[in-house]
């Protein structure tokens, strides 16, 4: 029988007269804050000809503002000595730093400024500089990299066209490069404003102190109308998707990604729980057979991606030399196969339950990570509270649960495939 259990942050919840949702986690544990800012817009948000803005907007809300200079918001931070950073994804874009307590004020006024007097700093060789650092990273992350177009050629083979799950975060190279001033000016207008963010705030802080300085930096910064979102669907009809793209790799590396529940459906923790029991430790499934007692792959991975609208399901091995993609495919599917046929094992389960949760127990905590878990929680699923409810959630996945998922999920017709496959030396 699986085991709940509870844990219990202190957590309020606040909305400002703008708009602006505020999540104040205090915990004195340690003399430090954590802030986050999530902007509930993503690289689904983008229209055709224009991806990647989400992600050029990540870059250029780092080059100042009004009242902060070009790398300003690098320098105060880690002059005060904080870190920070940015990520932007399919759902959303954040903006945190974690510093000592007593700077709390120097993150609310940088955050502030970035949202309220963007515009005001932008200048065309912000952003043609910008555009030129954003198309060098898509060259070296994804052209350039082994590897690097596999998972942009996954989500072009199992979306539509048109699809706003299609395209990659990073965005193609005559989008960049067609970005122009007046389009950055209006995709900030259309969704930075306070009505569209989530301000997080976690560790050593008194909450009343706090909103009070959170009001008097954010509450005048006036909100705007948000475009209606995408409407996101799973695609249907489509059955098993197949493509081979060759690169310049030593060996093949198999892709097998199903279109999945959502971070917002209720199975999103059976779906969480069985990529850990195929596919973390030793001991599962994907390592103990292809890894270990056939060999013939070098490295496995099992994992889902917690996207807002529809999820996706990932599978991904690496072969060993002198193995095949085909093998290797045929090798991870019967893996599944088997498991849909036979069921599992209960302590099979409770492995898998026992490394989710201590995963979770050591992301919540830490400050940083739980403020960023805490602002997911509420912008993709419209409930931060989940940031108690979800080890216990995990907790209650029974053999059933996984069972039934996996064979809901495991299924030909949401199924996509990659082959990626050594270059044909002449």
């Amino acid at each position: 029988m699986a085991v709940s259990s509870t844990v219990n942050f202190e957590l309020e919840e606040h909305r400002l007269a703008n708009g602006l949702r505020v999540l104040l986690q205090p915990d004195s544990s340690a003399p430090l804050v954590a802030l986050h800012v999530m902007y509930h817009v993503g690289s689904k948000n983008e229209r055709s000809g224009r991806t990647g803005f989400a992600h050029l907007f990540e870059h250029l809300l780092f080059q100042g503002s009004e009242h902060v200079p070009r790398e300003g918001h690098f320098k105060y931070i880690q002059d005060a000595g904080g870190t920070l950073n940015g990520t932007t994804w399919f759902d959303r874009t954040n903006y945190f730093e974690t510093l000592p307590a007593n700077e709390l004020e120097l993150g609310l006024w940088l955050e502030a400024d970035r949202m309220g007097f963007f515009k005001p700093g932008i200048t065309q060789e912000k952003l043609d500089n910008q555009r030129d650092v954003v198309k060098n990273e898509r060259l070296q992350s994804y052209e350039n990299r082994p590897y690097g177009l596999a998972f942009e050629t996954v989500l072009e083979s199992a979306y539509p066209q048109g699809h706003p799950y299609r395209h990659p975060t990073i965005g193609y190279m005559e989008d960049i490069d067609a970005a122009s001033l007046e389009d950055v000016h209006k995709f900030f207008d259309s969704y930075y404003g306070p009505n569209n963010a989530t301000l997080v705030l976690v560790g050593d802080f008194e909450p009343s102190e706090a909103l009070e300085r959170i009001q008097m930096w954010f509450g005048g910064i006036s909100s705007r109308p948000i475009p209606e979102p995408p409407e996101v669907v799973l695609p249907s009809g489509y059955g098993e998707c197949r493509r081979e793209i060759r690169d310049k790799v030593q060996v093949p590396r198999v892709y097998l990604m199903f279109h999945s529940a959502s971070f917002n459906e209720p199975e999103f923790e059976t779906v969480d729980t069985l990529s850990y029991l195929l596919g973390d430790g030793n001991s599962s499934r994907f390592k103990r057979a292809l890894v270990y007692e056939q060999q013939v792959a070098a490295e496995v991975s099992v994992f889902t991606w917690p996207t807002e609208s529809v999820g996706m399901f990932f599978a991904v091995a690496t072969a060993r030399p002198g193995v095949d993609a085909d093998h290797l495919e045929a090798s991870m599917r019967l893996v599944l196969d088997d498991f849909k046929q036979d069921g599992l094992m209960p302590e099979e389960l409770e492995g898998a339950q026992n490394r989710v949760r201590r995963s979770l127990v050591g992301q919540l905590s830490r400050f940083g990570d739980r403020a960023d878990f805490l602002a997911h929680a509420a912008v993709l699923r419209n409930d931060p509270h989940y940031l108690n409810d979800a080890f216990s959630r995990y907790g209650l996945v029974d053999e059933i649960m996984v069972e039934e998922v996996a064979e809901s999920v495991v299924d030909e017709d949401r199924l996509t495939v990659l082959h990626v496959i050594p270059e044909e030396t002449s």
